[in-house]
C-alpha cells in the first residue's frame, strides 16, 4: 500500500513537473523569439525561421543601438526619473502609510478610499485632465511633471501596501522605544522602518518599474527628443513606412537589464527583512 501510495505520489509529481515545464516554455518562448530577431542580420529581418540562432547572427544591432542611436540618452533619462519616482514614492509612503496604520484623525477613513478609488480609474481617462493640468503649471516637457505624474500615480498601491505592513508590527515596539527615551520620530526611524523592510523593497521595486516601463504619459508630457525616456525612443524606431525590427528587439532586452539587476537586489533585501521583522517571545 505505501509503495503504491509512492508510485502514485510520483508520478502526480512528474505530472505537475511536466505542467510547470510547459507554462515555463510558453512564458520563454517569446522572449527567445525577440533573441532571435535582435540576432538576425538585415536581409532576414523578416524570417519565418523558428531557429533560436539565426543563420549568419551578428550583434550589429547592439552596437547600432549603443553607438548609432541616442539609446544611452534614453536610459540616462529614463534612470533620473525613476530613481527620482522610486525616492519620492518610497519616502511619501513611508510615512504618509505610518500616519495611517498608527493614528486616527479627522478623514483618516475617507482618505484611505479615496486612495483606493484612484485606482479604479483606467489611466487612459486621465490623460486629458494631465495635459491640461501640467499644462497649466509649466510642467510640460520636464522631468519634473513626469516624475509628479509617475508618483501620484503610483503611490495609492504604496501607501495600502505599506499600511497593511505596519499594522503587522506590534505597536508595543515603539512604546518600548519611547520609554527608552527615543522620540516618536526616532522610535519610527530605528524601529519601525527596519522591521518594515520587506513593504519598503516592494514599494521601491514597484515605484522604478511604474516609472521604467511607462508610455501613455510619457507621450503626454515629454515631446523634446532629448527628454525622450526609453519607451518614447523605443517607439520612435516604428516608422510609418518601416519599422527597424533588429533595432528594436535588441534595445527592448537591454531595457530589461535594469530591472531584472533591481528584482535580484531587492529580492535579498526582502529575504533580510523578513528575518529581522520576526519578534521574540
Amino acid at each position: 500500500m505505501t509503495r503504491r501510495r509512492a508510485d502514485r505520489w510520483t508520478a502526480g509529481r512528474v505530472l505537475v513537473h511536466a505542467f510547470l515545464g510547459l507554462v515555463a516554455l510558453v512564458t520563454v518562448y517569446p522572449i527567445l523569439q525577440i533573441v532571435t530577431v535582435s540576432l538576425r542580420p538585415g536581409d532576414q529581418l523578416y524570417s519565418t525561421s523558428l531557429a533560436p540562432i539565426p543563420a549568419g547572427a551578428t550583434l550589429e544591432a547592439y552596437r547600432v543601438m549603443l553607438f548609432e542611436k541616442p539609446f544611452l540618452r534614453w536610459m540616462l533619462n529614463s534612470f533620473v526619473v525613476s530613481v527620482a519616482v522610486t525616492v519620492l514614492g518610497v519616502t511619501l509612503a513611508s510615512t504618509s502609510a505610518y500616519a495611517f496604520s498608527r493614528f486616527r484623525f479627522p478623514g483618516w477613513r475617507a482618505g484611505l478610499y479615496a486612495f483606493l478609488l484612484t485606482q479604479m480609474f483606467p489611466a487612459t481617462m486621465l490623460m486629458l485632465p494631465l495635459y491640461v493640468l501640467m499644462k497649466e503649471l509649466g510642467l510640460l516637457n520636464t522631468f519634473t511633471g513626469l516624475v509628479l505624474a509617475y508618483t501620484a500615480t503610483a503611490l495609492p498601491f504604496c501607501v495600502w501596501t505599506m499600511r497593511g505592513y505596519y499594522d503587522t508590527i506590534p505597536v508595543e515596539l515603539e512604546q518600548a522605544a519611547l520609554i527608552d527615551g527615543c522620540g516618536p520620530w526616532t522610535a519610527f526611524w530605528r524601529v519601525t522602518l527596519p522591521l518594515a523592510s520587506p513593504a519598503l523593497a516592494i514599494t521601491a521595486l514597484f515605484s522604478f518599474m511604474a516609472a521604467w516601463s511607462e508610455f501613455l504619459v510619457a507621450r503626454i508630457v515629454i515631446t523634446a527628443l532629448d527628454r525622450y525616456t526609453l519607451p518614447l525612443g523605443l517607439e520612435s524606431l516604428a516608422g510609418q513606412f518601416q519599422t527597424e525590427w533588429a533595432n528594436y528587439a535588441a534595445g527592448s532586452l537591454m531595457v530589461c537589464v535594469p530591472v531584472m539587476a533591481l528584482f535580484v537586489l531587492l529580492n535579498r533585501w526582502l529575504v533580510e527583512g523578513l528575518s529581522l521583522g520576526g519578534v521574540k517571545g
